[in-house]
């Protein structure tokens, strides 16, 4: 017979869930929760997760949710348990994947007693959170379904904070559930799909005078940040690039391709003569999509602003680059949708220049890596080009992601990066998360710092047997030899890690398959048969010179000024 818990918060809470659809629950054991716990565990509709360490059990639910694109709930205890969900809600807040926090708390009267566990759950996370809803008064069930509400239509994380009073454990049939409670049965939420349908078109004549300047102007660069793979946007910016005036600038993370698309910024403008970059600089520079990883595009922008910044996006936009001028704020699908009847190409050498240079830098790449010693930049031409068609790819931050920038992509995959707030803390969680959540096979590259920092991410009982480690491991955060600061500070091991630590002994214990390799001959031997089916899910560490990887990576950036 099915039981409820006897709380009616609990009761409210989870049938609010069932008629949201929200029915992915990741919960880290504790005894005030144990309302939801037994709650979400009688629903039939709940799929429940236990993730023991709270952050990261966060960055797996936000991995799911980053592929899912639906929101998955998270259920932890009172105190210091909550606040481990920080790092995750602020990576889901700036990256725009919707999280649902469900903490337990003690009722009002224990709080700051000095009652253990014990801390101030209200509104903890209002910096970067999209609703906070404090249960225990007489609007409860409004304000959940309002968190509920946001988090489906806002995308983002919110906050349930529910004070739970002993007993904790008690349990009713479902019979005598509350009254309340039993009218949500029949009051399922139909929550409809985000598309080009239900979105509210531009005004036609305000974007009129946009697509004026646009058409009159030879130089339009268009650069797209992170976004989800999508096929209709793949097709708009394909027929953007037919106009000899626009030059479309990619990142990996972007999930689009084109020949005529430039995809390795820093590789195309590192080099840049003072000439050079007032030369590139746009007329209207056109942003969509997420966060921009290239640091090079941010400092030339800002120094050489273009005339007129636009950025389409149904949700916000920043101004990275100090000078927006207008927020489209509809999807970029239905902005070009809109937008490309009242545009014409417009003849001129702006994309075609570039696109030369593009081939030029990429000729000096390819002679570069050819003789290129092994090192991190050799280890990344090596496994890149070497990855599985279809297989999902997840980036770890710091230098990880910023290598795989300078080499080309294998087109059917699908890149992600925790780029939202740029933290190294919960890479592997995020990964093993987005892993979980889809059916084919996933590699996640990682560096050795960012990979011990996270190693809790393996205590996780649904790490799917496909799922694919790379650890780089340099001995210690390469990043800091390349960038000038710390070198010159006198203080460099305090910016660096440096350790002789390796993940041989964490596969072991959390049942991994653990190979190595030292130099190329090794890398290509191990990589022959690590994405054969197996048993285990596998991890490969590859070592590279801790002190030869910056001067090997600025010698690369030399060469292409030649």
């Amino acid at each position: 017979m099915q039981q409820f818990p006897k709380n009616k918060l609990a009761q409210l809470i989870v049938k609010s869930c069932e008629n949201f659809s929200i029915n992915t629950i990741v919960i880290s054991p504790g005894s005030r929760n144990a309302p939801l716990i037994i709650g979400f565990n009688e629903s039939n509709n709940s799929k429940i997760l236990s993730v023991v360490d709270e952050r990261s059990a966060a960055f797996f639910a936000l991995g799911i949710a980053q592929q899912t694109r639906k929101p998955v709930a998270l259920a932890c205890t009172s105190g210091s348990a909550l606040l481990n969900y920080y790092p995750a809600i602020a990576e889901a807040f700036y990256s725009n994947i919707p999280l649902v926090i469900i903490s337990a708390d003690r009722p009002s009267h224990l709080i700051d007693v000095g009652d253990g566990q014990t801390i101030r759950q209200k509104n903890v996370f209002e910096n970067h959170i999209l609703f906070s809803a404090n249960l225990g008064g007489e609007n409860d069930r409004e304000l959940i379904e309002k968190a509920l509400q946001t988090a489906i239509n806002k995308k983002g994380p919110v906050h349930i904070n529910v004070p739970f009073d002993e007993p904790l454990y008690e349990k009713i049939a479902a019979e005598i559930i509350d009254d309340e409670v039993g009218k949500l049965d029949s009051e399922i939420i139909k929550i409809e799909e985000k598309s080009l349908l239900n979105e509210i078109p531009l005004e036609v004549g305000e974007l009129q005078v946009f697509a004026d300047s646009w058409n009159i102007s030879t130089k339009k660069l268009v650069l797209v940040g992170e976004c989800f793979p999508d096929e209709l946007l793949q097709t708009q910016l394909e027929h953007l690039a037919k106009d000899p005036s626009v030059l479309v600038l990619i990142e990996n993370t972007a999930n689009v391709s084109h020949p005529k698309f430039i995809n390795s910024i820093d590789k195309l403008i590192f080099p840049f003569a003072e000439d050079e970059l007032e030369a590139f600089k746009p007329d209207i520079l056109l942003t969509i999509g997420g966060m921009i990883v290239s640091k090079k595009i941010k400092e030339q922008l800002r120094k050489h602003k273009p005339k007129h910044h636009w950025h389409a996006d149904a949700k916000r936009a920043y101004n990275t680059f100090h000078c927006l001028e207008h927020h489209f704020k509809v999807s970029p699908q239905l902005f070009f949708s809109q937008f490309f009847f009242l545009t014409k190409p417009r003849q001129s050498d702006y994309q075609q220049f570039w696109l030369n240079k593009k081939a030029f830098r990429l000729q000096k790449h390819k002679e570069f890596i050819a003789t290129c010693p092994f090192s991190d930049l050799k280890v990344f031409s090596i496994i890149l080009s070497t990855i599985p068609n279809n297989t999902q790819l997840q980036l770890g931050n710091s230098s990880v992601i910023r290598y795989a920038q300078l080499f080309d992509s294998n087109k059917t995959c699908r890149i992600f990066c925790n780029r939202g707030t740029s933290g190294i803390d919960g890479s592997t969680s995020t990964a093993i998360g987005a892993a979980y959540a889809v059916k084919g096979n996933t590699l996640f590259i990682t560096g050795d710092i960012s990979f011990l920092y996270d190693s809790n991410a393996l205590w996780n009982n649904y790490i799917p047997n496909n799922f694919r480690i790379m650890v780089i491991n340099n001995g210690g955060g390469g990043i800091f030899r390349f960038i000038p600061g710390p070198q010159q500070s006198n203080a460099l091991d305090y910016f660096e890690t440096p350790h002789h630590l390796t993940a041989e002994h964490l596969c072991k214990m959390y049942h991994f398959e653990y190979s190595t390799a030292k130099d190329k001959v090794e890398l290509q031997q191990e990589i022959s048969n690590f994405y054969e089916d197996s048993s285990r899910p596998k991890l490969l560490e590859i070592f590279t010179p801790r002190l030869e990887n910056d001067r090997i990576l600025k010698a690369y950036f030399n060469n292409l000024k030649a």
